[in-house]
């Protein structure tokens, strides 16, 4: 079974190394200590921990019923358009994710550098949806 240090579990879980040890001393992520005596991480603890940590994170409106189940929220970091598609750049935590999607889906959908959307990702197409909050 693989194990991991905190600092390489901290690089999957997108956060500091210091947080992985305060999760792993509040007892919510499981450590032991290699031959060596360093704190480890067993991999399919960290699986577990990352997927439990996840769920919720990026959930589809109550009202929206989709099959796309990998969603990316973040903040718009580019926009580049041309006369009829553009190309939008979403960082959502360690995840870049571009979409190339139509002029006119970014016009109504209001999107812009420094707004919050989400990245919907099924197979290998990336659908974009953002909150309504035009008022």
């Amino acid at each position: 079974m693989p194990t991991y240090s905190i600092g390489q579990a901290a690089g999957l879980l997108g956060v500091s190394s210091e947080t992985v040890r305060r999760w792993a001393d509040g007892g919510l992520l499981r450590m032991d200590r290699d031959g060596a005596g360093n704190r480890v991480i067993d991999g399919v603890s960290l699986a577990e921990f990352a997927t439990e940590r996840a769920s919720g994170l990026h959930p589809v409106p109550g009202d929206v019923r989709t099959s796309v189940r990998n969603s990316f929220a973040g903040i718009v970091t580019k926009v580049t358009l041309d006369d009829v598609i553009a190309q939008v750049e979403i960082q959502s935590g360690p995840h870049r994710v571009v979409s190339v999607v139509s002029r006119e889906a970014v016009e109504e959908l209001g999107i812009e550098v420094g707004v919050t959307a989400t990245a919907r990702v099924k197979s290998t197409n990336v659908h974009i949806d953002r909150p309504d909050d035009r008022g």
